[in-house]
This record gives C-alpha cells, structure tokens and sequence, in this order.
C-alpha cells in the first residue's frame, strides 16, 4: 500500500505534462504513477544480473 502523505505530494506537484494533459482525479493519478514506480523498483532489485537502463525523462525524450 502506498503512503497517502506520497500520493498527496504527488498530486500537488503534476509534472508539466501532466498538467498540459489534465486530469480528472489527480489523487488516483498520482497513486497509479506511485504504483508503477514501486513495482519497477521492486523488479529491478529482484533482477540485479539484469541489465535495465536508469534515465531521467529529459534524458529518453533526447
């Protein structure tokens, strides 16, 4: 279960093209984005043999 305090942080602070893109519940947004994250954490630390590439946003969209 993900912490409430990280899913208001969250979705108090959207991304930029987050917000560009709008939202009809910023609360479950945020929650999946959280969610997707903690799984990917999980996977990579259950998986250190596999090669998994680490790059900011900025970094992928160049």
């Amino acid at each position: 279960m993900i912490d409430d305090d990280r899913i208001r942080a969250r979705a108090a602070e959207p991304l930029p093209e987050e917000r560009a893109a709008g939202s009809d519940d910023w609360q479950a947004q945020a929650e999946a984005v959280l969610h997707d994250s903690d799984d990917r954490e999980d996977y990579r630390e259950t998986t250190p043999d596999l090669r998994i590439e680490h790059r900011t946003a900025d970094e992928a969209a160049s």
